[in-house]
């Protein structure tokens, strides 16, 4: 449909990018460890290379140029809008680990932080590709809502009939619509009468019938009724492109608890920032600087929350993955998160709650029971009704023969004409 567009391609690039950032920094990060001083002191073993230091360096500054992007970009992007969030704190974090390790290599300022650093970075690229991982199943699903609408179009001009792409259909052009086929945009039905299924664009398992001056969506499936359409929205106005507009918003909302965590990384940044000075002060002033900038150090380093950076992002992934799982589609992730709350649930909808295929459930019979099946399955066998279908089945099951019938004739439900009074005559005949 024109002007839709597919984020899916998108989406995966993004996550496949995370996906392979935490994978290489999680491989690099090893030698780290094994390399570092103080995890050598807590296991009581010793590992010494030729410029062990040098090698640390240039592993943590591939993890912090490589797998420390996004983090970076976010802080420079949060701060740029005055907006400091947890991707302030964990630039920021992640920045002052690194180039103060990297000064401890050539000067003796104090030690490094190298594993901090790797291990940090690792943590919080494992928790955003596990988010990207959860919306980009949104997306792909939002790619399969866009695929609904045909890219083929029959318009009816001159007396004819022509195919055309379906992305250039103008408000006001006919379409024929066969059997079979999907509506190609919305419309509203100037010829022929059939059923419609809508199942996947609202919800409705029942086939809904349609005849002249009924409006149709654009992607609902045509049963057995040839239907001519006039268009009357395409694009962006259509009720499939607001479906759409839907789950993309879905995608970008965040919930309290999303908000919570943002608001309070921001106020950490703060404090840490706060903190982090008072530090160096107090230690300066007592007459030790070097002392007094590596503990300034481990506060900004320790203030960005490992547990929380990763917590809040497996927490969206679960619960994305599990209503996805069950059909169900997160408009709002705030309202999603008020749900816990809901004791209650009132359909106004049987069919939604069934599967929306009719069926026979008992049969009443004052003759032959097989007879009557037979008799009635062959009148009903040549209409295109939902409910002689599921009849004709019934019958076909049970291996009862069904005779031709002759002379047939389907009559469809009639509108009972109302009575107009004369100020609303000509304006009620007409939209009749």
């Amino acid at each position: 449909m024109q002007g839709m567009k597919h984020p899916a391609p998108m989406h995966s690039m993004h996550t496949e990018s995370l996906k392979k950032k935490f994978f290489v920094c999680l491989a690099l990060t090893i030698p780290v460890l094994l390399l570092s001083g103080a995890i050598q002191t807590w296991f009581h073993y010793t590992l010494t290379l030729p410029y062990q230091t040098y090698i640390l360096l240039v592993l943590a500054l591939i993890i912090y140029v490589y797998g420390g992007w996004p983090f970076l970009k976010g802080l420079v992007q949060e701060l740029r809008a005055l907006l400091p969030g947890m991707m302030t704190l964990i630039g920021t974090a992640i920045s002052v680990a690194f180039f103060f390790s990297a000064a401890t290599v050539f000067f003796p300022v104090g030690n490094d932080f190298f594993w901090e650093l790797a291990t940090l970075i690792d943590v919080m690229l494992l928790g955003h590709w596990l988010e990207a991982r959860s919306v980009l199943g949104a997306s792909r699903a939002l790619e399969e809502i866009v695929r609904i609408i045909p890219t083929t179009a029959h318009m009816v001009e001159d007396g004819g009939i022509m195919d055309m792409p379906a992305s250039e259909l103008k408000v006001g052009d006919v379409v024929l619509v066969r059997p079979g086929e999907k509506v190609p945009s919305d419309g509203v039905v100037v010829e022929g009468e059939s059923f419609l299924n809508e199942a996947l664009l609202t919800g409705e398992s029942k086939p809904v019938h349609k005849r002249l001056m009924d409006r149709v969506i654009g992607g609902a499936v045509n049963d057995e009724g040839a239907l001519t359409v006039r268009i009357e929205r395409n694009g962006e106005e259509t009720y499939l492109s607001q479906v759409v507009r839907l789950v993309r918003q879905s995608q970008e909302s965040k919930s309290r608890t999303q908000d919570l965590a943002n608001r309070a990384a921001a106020l950490l940044f703060y404090v840490a920032v706060v903190v982090g000075a008072l530090t160096f002060a107090v230690w300066a002033l007592i007459g030790n600087v070097q002392f007094a900038l590596t503990r300034t150090v481990t506060v900004l380093v320790i203030a960005c929350p490992h547990a929380l950076g990763l917590a809040i992002p497996l927490v969206v992934a679960i619960s994305t993955s599990i209503t996805a799982r069950n059909g169900i589609l997160i408009k709002d992730r705030k309202a999603f998160e008020d749900a816990k709350g809901v004791n209650a649930v009132v359909f106004d909808k049987t069919g939604t709650l069934t599967t929306g295929q009719f069926g026979v459930k008992d049969v009443v019979s004052f003759i032959s029971e097989e007879d009557l099946l037979s008799s009635t399955a062959a009148v009903e066998q040549n209409s295109e009704h939902i409910i002689s279908k599921a009849i004709v089945k019934q019958v076909e099951t049970k291996g009862i023969a069904i005779p031709k019938s002759q002379s047939f004739e389907a009559i469809p439900g009639k509108v009972p004409r109302r009575k107009l009074t004369a100020k609303k005559s000509m304006s009620e005949a007409q939209a009749y």
